[in-house]
């Protein structure tokens, strides 16, 4: 399992210094976010140079990119927003496939206008999610020319809530590159540690031959988000249960600081 992180943890939008920066974390691999090289991380271009500078980066540091963002609003109620970001996200898709990187990541979206990543009731109507899984066929007709994969995280604002819910949605799509994200802290709000632990693992369970990548996020008992290892999510556990179901690609951090990376790396490092 290889240690990551996402690259937008570190300020700067010069490549090599991200990198570097991760590098000099303790992290072997990244998340990368175009706006870590001057861009929006939707843009409508990634010109050439833009291209060369990641991928001289990626060489020079030593730290691998395991994902690139292509995050957009997939259940947004507006199509005239859901076509923009479709296009946007052939623009990232190609730029993954010129730097090699295998796996773009997704937003199953929100029906939330605002904000994609925020819960609005209407989420769970079958309207939801027919228009998100809509979006989601034109999106794998892209990655399948190019040949990278989509990942698709289960979130509780979100369209796709569970990890039941990510594998109905790769039965009904049928594409061997659509795959889960899976971050433990995201399949829960309120938990015990003991409930936390059993929603894990059932999803680690459901999802085992799906997962391409995992993320190291916590979470508090009363729903607020935490950096990893401060919060209820059993790491060792989701450690050990993620590699017997057989995935050995990367745990990747998000949500903390930059100053708190080198002790998460320590941390998870630690976990075998």
């Amino acid at each position: 399992m290889r240690l990551g992180i996402f690259a937008k943890t570190f300020p700067g939008t010069d490549p090599a210094a991200v990198l570097a920066a991760v590098k000099e974390a303790g992290y072997e691999t990244t998340q990368f976010n175009l706006a870590c090289a001057g861009l929006p991380s939707m843009p409508d271009a990634v010109p050439a140079d833009a291209v060369a500078a990641i991928r001289a980066a990626a060489r020079s540091s030593g730290v691998s990119l395991a994902a690139l963002s292509g995050t957009y609003n997939m259940a947004h109620p507006d199509s005239v927003v859901r076509d923009d970001g479709l296009k946007r996200l052939v623009v990232v898709v190609d730029a993954a496939a010129a730097l090699g990187i295998p796996l773009v990541t997704l937003c199953t979206g929100s029906r939330n206008a605002a904000d994609q990543w925020a819960y609005h009731p209407d989420n769970a109507t079958p309207a939801a999610w027919s228009d998100m899984a809509t979006e989601m066929e034109k999106a794998l007709a892209l990655a399948e020319r190019a040949g990278v994969d989509l990942g698709i995280e289960p979130e509780q604002a979100n369209i796709v809530t569970s990890a039941a819910d990510a594998t109905r949605l790769i039965a009904a799509m049928g594409s061997k590159h659509l795959k889960i994200v899976l971050d433990p802290a995201n399949l829960f709000e309120h938990a015990t540690p003991d409930e936390a632990r059993a929603i894990v693992a059932a999803a680690i369970d459901e999802s085992a031959g799906h997962i391409a990548m995992a993320h190291a996020k916590d979470r508090h008992g009363d729903g607020r988000f935490a950096t990893a290892g401060q919060g209820i999510v059993d790491f060792p556990d989701f450690v050990a249960r993620l590699k017997a179901a057989g995935f050995e690609g990367a745990l990747v951090t998000h949500g903390l600081s930059a100053d708190e990376a080198p002790g998460v790396a320590t941390f998870l490092r630690g976990l075998g």
